[in-house]
């Protein structure tokens, strides 16, 4: 019996701390395991006993690169406990904040924490010393998501604080708005750009057979409201969420585990899933530009997300200058809630995929119970899969290959385990 052990003791480029076990006899894979060793850090119990109006501050501190989608989530689930709708104006804003949101996450995954593997980079340090226009332009197009948290975020582009159930504390003017034109009229270009790139790359001829799940919505590529739909025919109303999916503790993560009921079966949220969903919603540029760099309407390699996550850059893009010339001030920056014993349920795209809450208030509009299901939580089964797949087959590689391998698939999710410290810990074991 031989055995091999792989370590990886310090995977940059993904979001947090989690070790991959491989086990491996007679050249056959008998376990695969991606777990996640950070602790517990109990948002949801915490939130107990709050008021209601203190929960999208608080759910925002849960990720500083999309704070956006927890924020947003948690105030629509609000809303839609105390019956509240807001006009379009305000509905036009959080779009707004939500595609700012898109592209600074998705240009720092493309370009920073991606790309370096398909160009045999360590890191964007290399990338920076081998191409310094190409990280010079994705740090502006960066800096330009940044601007619009901030010009409707409150002056802030991480953790935000304008946005509160009912609306805005404060809607900016017309002027500051319209200020952000010729820059996203720059970005429209470098998203085009970062396409022509990224499509350009060499991928891992690997498919699979993914269960997709995203948001839907009538009128538009889906980011900040829909209905959740999959790709096997499910189409259900966000109260109906939990009664198709739900977590599991397994021995190996301390991070639960998605899963699609009956059966505990692994699915997939994210850039793939919504595109998969949406792509009769693109914009037609968008589209134009996704056949261009050779995508049809469905992807299955998951190496080839980093060239979705552009289109949805251009996506985004597009989107928010749209905004930017129609904005029209708000009447009022807000509706007053009134208070109410209610459950509410709210769900939004997370850059990661669909990030889902629900919460029960008492008539003091007290917290009771709270529920939030982040994106890489529901990817999890789905991302042991694809290291399943993955090494299954690369056998042949070296363990430094195979490893790089490993890595380059989890990336291939942008994996959000907590914002902290970037580690992955990968050990095979060969009998």
């Amino acid at each position: 019996m031989t055995n091999r052990v792989i370590k990886v003791d310090a995977l940059a480029r993904v979001e947090g701390e989690g070790s991959l076990y491989v086990r491996v006899k007679d050249k056959e894979i008998k376990e695969v395991r991606f777990g996640i060793f950070e602790p517990p850090r109990f948002f949801e119990a915490f939130l107990q006993g709050r008021s209601f109006m203190e929960v999208p501050d608080i759910t925002a501190r849960i990720c500083g690169i999309c704070p956006i989608a927890y924020q947003m989530g948690s105030i629509q689930a609000m809303e839609n406990a105390l019956g509240i709708q807001v006009p379009a104006p305000i509905r036009d804003l959080r779009r707004l904040a939500y595609c700012g949101e898109w592209i600074e996450s998705h240009a720092l995954h493309v370009y920073m924490l991606h790309a370096p593997d398909f160009l045999g980079l360590a890191d964007a340090i290399q990338l920076a010393k081998s191409n310094r226009d190409l990280v010079q332009k994705a740090l502006r197009l960066k800096k330009i998501g940044n601007d619009l948290l901030e010009a409707v975020g409150g002056g802030r582009a991480i953790h935000p604080v304008n946005m509160r159930v009912g609306g805005f504390y404060r809607t900016p003017t017309k002027a500051e708005i319209q200020a952000l034109i010729p820059d996203l009229e720059w970005a429209i270009q470098a998203s085009h750009d970062t396409i022509r790139l990224v499509g350009g790359f060499d991928f891992p001829d690997i498919e699979q057979n993914y269960t997709f799940v995203a948001l839907r919505h009538e009128r538009e590529y889906a980011i900040h409201e829909g209905r959740v739909v999959s790709n096997r025919g499910l189409d259900i109303d966000l109260p109906q969420f939990l009664d198709h999916f739900d977590e599991e503790h397994v021995k190996h993560s301390n991070a639960l585990h998605g899963f699609q009921k009956p059966g505990k079966q692994p699915y997939h949220v994210g850039p793939l899933a919504r595109f998969a969903i949406n792509y009769d919603k693109l914009h037609p540029e968008a589209q134009s530009s996704a056949k261009e760099a050779g995508l049809g309407s469905v992807v299955r390699n998951p190496f080839k997300s980093i060239v979705v996550r552009a289109v949805e850059i251009l996506q985004v893009c597009l989107d928010a200058l749209a905004i930017a010339k129609n904005y029209q001030e708000p009447a009022r920056p807000y509706t007053e809630p009134v208070v109410k014993a209610a459950v509410g349920h709210g769900c939004t795209e997370a850059p990661r995929g669909i990030c889902f809450h629900r919460y029960e208030i008492d008539d003091q509009g007290l917290v009771k119970a709270a529920r939030i299901i982040p994106p890489t939580a529901q990817n999890q089964k789905q991302i042991e899969n694809d290291l399943f797949k993955v090494v299954s087959a690369n056998m042949a590689l070296s363990d430094e290959d195979l490893k790089w391998r490993c890595e380059q698939a989890i990336r291939n999710y942008d994996p959000c385990i907590s914002c902290a410290t970037h580690f992955l810990k990968l050990t095979v074991d060969r009998e």
